[in-house]
């Protein structure tokens, strides 16, 4: 048990996908305008890492293992996420439309984010158990929500600063993610 909160909390804050493994940035500066967006992006992202994960280990360990075909991983994850992106976004665009038009092109991006990508070849390389792999994948898909927060509540009230014309936009959002990304790296060490 203990093994599955290290895990949890190795991948939520000390090796944040975001600020310390510098995955996912596509996401991260596009959605983290707003706050609503900000959430449902981490929660659409934590579904899909997770759900990967699982489905993932299992066509690893019942498929590829015993057939020896593990030069196949990349491809069979990348189709493994692919179609579980398709089938949360059919399932947000009928149940809330005014979500998914605000996702925009973000919402297809998931299948590219190298976030979610990146947990499934962690658990292979890391060898995680299943519950392992799920655990690491919901820790990875929190730290990603929290750090999608915390990025959100930050330019909402830059929006409202007298900052110099020249920075505004990107340009701070780079710097306070480099702000908090010293913050994040200062948890390791931690576990």
């Amino acid at each position: 048990m203990t093994n599955l909160v290290a895990i949890f909390l190795g991948m939520a804050l000390i090796n944040n996908f975001i600020l310390v493994r510098f995955l996912g940035l596509c996401p991260f500066f596009g959605v983290s305008k707003k706050t609503n967006s900000a959430v449902s992006m981490g929660v659409a992202v934590t579904l899909v890492m997770t759900i990967s994960s699982l489905a993932t280990w299992l066509i690893r360990h019942y498929i590829l293992i015993p057939y020896d075909a593990e030069y196949m991983d990349i491809v069979i994850y990348i189709l493994v996420i692919a179609t579980l992106v398709q089938i949360v976004e059919l399932f947000i665009k009928k149940t809330n439309l005014e979500l998914y038009n605000a996702f925009g092109i973000y919402l297809p991006l998931i299948t590219t984010n190298c976030a979610v990508l990146g947990i499934t070849l962690i658990n292979a390389t890391q060898g995680y158990s299943l519950s392992g792999s799920i655990v690491a994948a919901l820790g990875g898909g929190v730290g990603f929500t929290l750090v999608l927060l915390m990025m959100s509540g930050i330019r909402e009230k830059l929006e409202l600063a007298d900052t110099p014309k020249s920075m505004k936009g990107l340009p701070i959002a780079f710097i306070t993610a480099m702000l908090l990304s010293l913050a994040f790296i200062g948890f390791g060490g931690m576990i």
